[in-house]
């Protein structure tokens, strides 16, 4: 990166220290460090709720998804708004009547201690995991910026979010989104005009989309059925987005800590509803929007030579190895392809605006030539992992990253930098923030000493520990975040690993919502033999021993811990409380 760079990307990233330090004047105690003192306005819920959403992972990842995949993934949101509504009038309600901290107090009320504990477990054990992963994201962009070891990076990245998140609490991760999402957002417009300038002459957007439809990136709406019937595996498509995507919508923003405490932090009812059912409006847009910037940049290197392989970071060495001639050889035929499919793409464009009756031929045979670029990248990445078996050859996270520096102008890179890590940041702060809330307000009682303090020296010493137990889920989080390389698309990874466990979350509050006959040893069974068949069915899948894709584990555990409850309640004979 120039100077011009390194200055952005520092001014950018110190300013929104300073900003959230200052906004993070809270009473200092739990109810100010974890809610900010329920006084959030329905807009700052808002950009809160899309800030803890839309990661580091999202910026980084989803346009290198729609590179590869398609615009399919966008059906993945297709059942989050249906879900915004059920939460609004079911979920939240509740959790405002209650004033709890935490969604999982109330299954107390509802059922038992063990039943509260044993969820909010799943919920630390999901959400941990999932932070370290999201830790990863801005690593991996610093760590191929300046060539330093990936793990080193974690600790200084996530070192650096730890002082930040542990100083601020809830308030300051509030206002610091809301500047980031402000930050994000232009910068992201200004990307997609960059990518459309730098198209042919005479190639505009429209073009762009044309040529990206030809190879099938446009496949916005699938329905996973074919001659052999419904796709089972088929991970994205209508189906799979309405059913399994609202299953899994309803239980992150009806029950995981993460959203829960970002709308528990509103002033008044209205004001959760209002964040939540908005956010419901603006996902799907805002997710096509940033899946169309992956298109945009398929859309770039059909008409511009693109490299072989994204992630800049190979070591010189592989051409030392005795794979290295071939690898060479592979980087001069995917030139010359690529070079071809420039030429190809033209000429479709030029004959789709003529008319003429060769469109289909040309069609063709772009499909074709970016089949065989395809075949050449992957021979490309099998080459890499023979001369060098430590190298991650999974590149589609450094699709978007590898664009911004090659093309870019000076300045910029440097705002796009700062965007990837400032998403991480307000999305991890508010993990960070409900993993400490859930130890504080769920586990925290169980070990309490000094049971007899005043109500002031309580209030002091809570706050004091809640910041060494966020202290604790940051250093968990860099420790999972060392393991995460080679783990494939990070988006689609952090949703996996929220499915598995989603579902039957999911599962016990629709039975403590909708059963009232069902009894806290039923639920507990019932949700404890599931987790451990949704573990089993996760399992086989990946084995490729059934197939199954991984959004239908959400309602297969909430229908299933439904369905088991209710039996075994029915079983025993034990009537409603």
């Amino acid at each position: 990166m120039s100077i011009l760079d390194w200055l952005v990307l520092g001014f950018t990233l110190t300013s929104i220290i300073v900003y959230g330090l200052y906004k993070s004047r809270t009473s200092k105690d739990m109810e100010g460090y974890f809610l900010s003192n329920r006084s959030m306005p329905w807009g700052l819920v808002l950009l809160s709720i899309m800030g803890t959403q839309a990661s580091a992972i999202t910026f980084l990842s989803a346009p290198g998804q729609a590179f590869t995949d398609g615009m399919r993934f966008v059906q993945y949101y297709f059942g989050l708004p249906l879900a915004m509504i059920v939460i609004s009038i079911a979920f939240v309600p509740i959790f405002s009547r209650l004033q709890v901290y935490t969604a999982y107090e109330y299954l107390e009320q509802r059922f038992d201690q063990r039943t509260r504990l044993f969820t909010s477990a799943l919920f630390l054990l999901s959400r941990g995991i999932t932070t370290g992963i999201s830790i990863y994201a801005p690593s991996l962009v610093l760590s191929s910026l300046l060539g330093w070891n990936i793990y080193l990076t974690n600790v200084i990245t996530g070192g650096l979010l730890i002082i930040y998140t542990v100083s601020g609490g809830a308030r300051a991760v509030a206002y610091t989104q809301q500047l980031q999402l402000l930050i994000i957002f232009g910068a992201l417009f200004l990307v997609a005009y960059f990518l459309v300038d730098s198209l042919p002459a005479g190639i505009g957007f429209s073009e762009a989309l044309r040529v990206s439809a030809a190879a099938g990136k446009m496949n916005i709406i699938t329905t996973g059925i074919s001659e052999a019937g419904f796709d089972w595996k088929d991970k994205y498509n209508l189906f799979s987005g309405l059913i399994g995507g609202f299953f899994l919508a309803l239980s992150y923003f009806g029950t995981d800590q993460s959203q829960v405490g970002r709308y528990l932090t509103a002033k008044n009812l209205r004001e959760s509803r209002l964040g939540l059912l908005m956010n419901g409006v603006v996902k799907i847009p805002m997710q096509f929007f940033i899946l169309l910037l992956g298109v945009l940049l398929f859309a770039h290197y059909q008409f511009n030579p693109g490299p072989i392989f994204f992630n800049k970071a190979v070591p010189q060495s592989v051409y030392q190895s005795p794979q290295g001639d071939s690898l060479k050889q592979l980087e001069k035929n995917f030139s010359i392809l690529s070079t071809r499919q420039g030429q190809l793409s033209q000429s479709y464009i030029q004959a789709w605006k003529q008319g003429t009756q060769d469109i289909a031929v040309l069609r063709a045979s772009l499909a074709l030539n970016n089949s065989q670029l395809n075949t050449k990248r992957q021979d490309y990445k099998t080459l890499l992992k023979k001369a060098d078996s430590t190298l991650d050859t999974n590149d589609t996270n450094y699709i978007f990253l590898r664009y911004v520096m090659d093309h870019l102008p000076h300045g910029l890179v440097g705002l796009l930098i700062a965007i990837i890590i400032l998403a991480a940041w307000g999305s991890i702060a508010a993990a960070l923030n409900s993993l400490s809330a859930c130890v504080m307000a769920d586990f925290y009682p169980l070990f309490r000493q000094n049971k007899h303090e005043s109500e002031q020296q309580d209030k002091q010493a809570m706050y004091n520990i809640s910041k060494y137990v966020t202290l604790g889920w940051g250093v968990f989080s860099v420790i999972i975040a060392q393991f995460t390389g080679e783990m494939g698309s990070l988006i689609e990874l952090v949703n996996v690993l929220g499915s598995v466990f989603y579902g039957v979350i999911l599962g016990i509050f629709l039975v403590a919502f909708f059963s009232k006959f069902i009894q806290a040893q039923a639920i507990f069974l019932a949700a404890v033999v599931v987790q451990i068949g949704i573990v089993a069915l996760y399992v086989l899948s990946m084995k490729g021993l059934i197939d199954l894709a991984f959004l239908w584990l959400n309602v297969i555990g909430a229908l299933g811990v439904w369905g088991l409850s209710a039996l075994v309640q029915v079983a025993t004979k034990k009537g409603p409380n």
